[in-house]
């Protein structure tokens, strides 16, 4: 898992690799998609739908998680299983387009090119982002930053360290169905609820540590846990809140509150209600606590491994 992120801060997913052979998360994508068009059908009762979103979720992260231990298997053994492991475990990982992604808000904005912020802003979103002012797409930016921080990188790597590659390809799997049909939508309210449940569960524990190496970095670190202990449960999330309420806090700015959504109006609670309204430049700052908080994961890869390194020596043949 740590050479899988070190691949994936270096180099990303290349293009060049995309556009020859697109990316295993398109795949599973696919799969997804095959099934909403074949299976959730407007004409069945919600509880069979409900039932037929469950059985195609369990079907593909059943195939996905033989796949790769039939894979993992086949792998040589000794420091090479390690190597091979790791570059099959890179495409998984999102550290650095979620960077950059957020970056491409940040450059129009500072450049005063509210269109072009709010198009960037949109592709990161599932809000509506056409009227929003400049200090609610950096809201939207910052708040995509923490929530996907445990989405694209401490989620996978945490069921990547406990089960290997079919740990991580069947959280991605999960995490892929919850952001394709997980939505609260006449469409996939019965469909998408297996995976929209699931994927809350798997990424309970992540977005907690997310959120607590994020209030740990900040400036004032028990004040952001106090506001993130305060704020997070009462998000419409039960799991974005811990890291956007930590970032909010760290960066002495308010997150969430109302917005559109899907097209409808929410009244969602601030998050940090007392932090000020923020600018162009504590997109930076996030991205500069999102830096750091991306060495704090590594190092603690790293020491892991090392611990397990020498304690397999010790252990014997």
């Amino acid at each position: 898992m740590l050479i899988a992120l070190c691949l994936d801060r270096l180099v990303g997913w290349p293009d060049q690799i995309y556009r020859r052979l697109s990316h295993p998360v398109v795949g599973i994508g696919y799969l997804i998609s095959w099934s909403d068009q074949m299976l959730n059908r407007d004409s069945w009762p919600a509880a069979l739908r409900k039932v037929a979103g469950l059985f195609c979720l369990i079907v593909i992260l059943v195939a996905l998680f033989m796949l790769t231990t039939v894979i993992v298997s086949g792998l040589p053994f000794g420091w090479a299983e390690g190597v091979l492991t790791a570059v099959l475990a890179w495409p998984f990982l999102a550290a650095k387009s979620l960077g950059d992604h957020v970056r491409a808000v940040a450059v129009p904005l500072q450049d005063n090119d509210l269109p072009a912020a709010r198009q960037a802003v949109s592709m990161i979103v599932g809000r509506n982002c056409d009227q929003l002012d400049p200090p609610a797409v950096v809201r939207a930016a910052v708040e995509s930053l923490a929530e996907n921080t445990s989405d694209g990188v401490t989620a996978p790597l945490f069921w990547g360290v406990l089960f290997g590659l079919p740990g991580l390809v069947v959280y991605k799997a999960i995490n892929t169905a919850d952001s394709m049909i997980g939505y609260r939508t006449e469409k996939y309210q019965a469909f998408g609820w297996a995976a929209a449940r699931l994927d809350d569960l798997v990424n309970l524990i992540p977005a907690r540590l997310t959120g607590l190496i994020y209030a740990l970095l900040a400036r004032a670190p028990v004040h952001a846990l106090q506001t993130m202990l305060t704020d997070a449960p009462g998000h419409r999330s039960p799991n974005a809140g811990w890291p956007e309420s930590a970032v909010a806090a760290a960066l002495g700015i308010r997150l969430s509150g109302p917005r559109l959504y899907d097209g409808l109006a929410s009244s969602d609670p601030w998050l940090n209600e007392t932090g000020r309204d923020p600018g162009p430049q504590d997109i930076t700052a996030a991205l500069q606590l999102y830096s750091r908080l991306l060495w704090v994961v590594s190092l603690s890869l790293f020491s892991g491994a090392v611990v397990l390194f020498f304690a397999n020596q010790g252990a014997g043949p």
